[in-house]
């Protein structure tokens, strides 16, 4: 089985990877009516908010959380209204995705994070993915630039953070801003910028990953020596436990450094974590994880370890991905499939015009901090909107505007 579970079969087509489910397509009743609910809460969010202030999540005393244009999670909220557009065709959600995405022009002048992917990938990126107007451009090449000059030669990987007493510190979710720079050295014509993408991927693999395929969320560099000082956490429940979102930035990192590069260690690595996500004793019957492996000993005031949907979102997107890459491809899309009709349950989705327009309910940001606890989250959001895109592509659900 284990020999199965990891066959690899290289170049196997998106179409042909798609005919393996197409004789076992469930209802997409569940589907549908997401959608209809996910265009109407969209809607609702495009009139409430204002460009330049997006929902990032809500606040304890039900007030929302908004984020400004240095935010990381500010790219977030374009880019759901540019899925949003694409899922339902209503095209007063693309006149709302240009309004949210050119408020954030700004970010084009910010240098001190390594989230520029998350923050203008997700809002320009999309934006010039589906209009293909260059004015999107001039925004996305100064980005990706910034991006690039984070990279360390010596230490092999590309800075995280600016703060905190770390002398080069790195943490999993930076795999998934590396996608901006394999596309910004194509459309670019800066090659560079990929080979930057693989570096910082392979050194990620060789220090930031346990033996059984969890990973640490920090890991701490000397910018001289380039060897490694310190492997701990900042938003999981201690050093050495699992925490969920991590696993999931590490899945969909790798098998998207998998499509853009071809490298084949890439795709073995995001089957190793996905092993390890779907086979762990304390995944819930529903697949949506706790914000922590380990947490089942660190409570809420209600005694129970809180659900992140924003772990499950991003853990269907890299699954969903991964199953059209291998040849026991129906293993990852059905665990994604049950991940994303658990989402589009009552449970998880909110009813039109509650949750204060955001769709999901039930994630969590940093709980030793007590931050954002069992909230809704706009990255949460984001990638249920992009899992459901690449669910309809595999089960070939026609979209408004195939």
């Amino acid at each position: 089985m284990k020999r199965r579970f990891y066959a690899i079969v290289s170049g196997l087509s998106f179409f042909a990877a798609t005919q393996l489910y197409a004789q076992s397509a469930p209802s997409k009743n569940w589907f549908r009516q997401s959608v209809s609910v996910i265009e109407q809460q969209l809607k609702g969010a495009a009139a409430t908010f204002t460009p330049g202030l997006n929902p990032r999540s809500v606040n304890p005393n039900g007030t929302v959380r908004t984020a400004p244009y240095t935010d990381w999670t500010t790219g977030f909220f374009p880019g759901s209204l540019w899925y949003g557009y694409e899922l339902t065709g209503n095209k007063d959600l693309a006149t709302s995705a240009r309004k949210f995405t050119l408020a954030l022009d700004s970010i084009r002048y910010v240098t001190k994070t390594h989230d520029l992917g998350f923050m203008l990938y997700c809002s320009y990126g999309n934006a010039w993915r589906i209009t293909g107007d260059k004015m999107y451009l001039p925004v996305l090449e100064d980005g990706a630039q910034h991006l690039y000059q984070r990279f360390s030669p010596k230490t092999g990987v590309i800075r995280s953070w600016d703060f905190g007493d770390w002398k080069f510190p790195v943490i999993i979710d930076n795999m998934m801003n590396l996608e901006y720079l394999y596309w910004a050295g194509t459309q670019f014509k800066k090659p560079v910028y990929s080979q930057v993408a693989n570096t910082h991927a392979l050194t990620t693999m060789k220090h930031h990953f346990r033996k059984d395929y969890s990973s640490y969320h920090v890991v701490d560099y000397d910018p001289v020596t380039g060897k490694v000082r310190g492997k701990e956490t900042h938003q999981g429940l201690t050093d050495e436990s699992a925490w969920a979102r991590g696993q999931a930035w590490g899945l969909y990192g790798y098998i998207m450094c998998y499509n853009n590069s071809g490298d084949a260690r890439f795709l073995q690595q995001a089957q190793h974590i996905a092993r390890f996500i779907m086979t762990h004793p304390r995944m819930p019957k529903n697949k949506i994880p706790v914000w922590d492996f380990d947490a089942h000993n660190a409570l809420d005031a209600d005694g129970r370890a809180p659900r992140d949907a924003s772990a499950a979102a991003v853990i269907a997107c890299g699954l969903l991905d991964l199953s059209t890459k291998v040849k026991d491809g129906k293993i990852y899309a059905d665990y994604a499939e049950d991940i994303l009709e658990a989402l589009s349950s009552p449970d998880f989705l909110a009813a039109p015009g509650d949750n204060h327009y955001f769709l999901l309910k039930h994630s969590v940001g940093a709980f030793l901090y007590n931050s954002e606890i069992d909230t809704p989250l706009n990255y949460a959001d984001y990638y249920y909107l992009e899992a459901l895109k690449k669910y309809a592509a595999l089960k070939k659900i026609a979209l408004p505007l195939q």
